[in-house]
């Protein structure tokens, strides 16, 4: 999501049952050179509350859109708790995409 003009990591999602994560995944492309996120990032980058101090691998794909559910649990730059996937959104790009005005603080 943008944050701050940027495309952000701002959670995890809950588990996708395999019909969902197929589905998915036949929407992801490989990232082209310069994806904005890193291979690795720390646990605590997806989960502050995360006593695990170690990585986690990324698999970067090309940025799309998809519409979530999450509640309105918003800590500084992310989502507190995992976000449920509710569809792609292949007629938006992720460029016309804003943060929600009342997670703007």
């Amino acid at each position: 999501m943008p944050v701050d003009g940027q495309l952000r990591i701002v959670g995890r999602s809950t588990v996708l049952s395999t019909r969902i994560g197929r589905e998915l995944g036949r929407q992801l492309r490989p990232a082209r050179p310069g994806h904005p996120w890193p291979e690795e990032i720390t646990e605590t980058s997806l989960n502050r509350f995360s006593n695990d101090k170690g990585t986690v691998r990324l698999t970067l794909v090309e940025p799309i859109v998809v519409e979530i559910s999450a509640d309105v649990a918003w800590t500084g730059k992310s989502f507190r708790h995992p976000v449920g996937y509710v569809r792609v959104r292949p007629e938006l790009d992720p460029d016309e995409v804003e943060l929600p005005p009342h997670l703007k603080r």
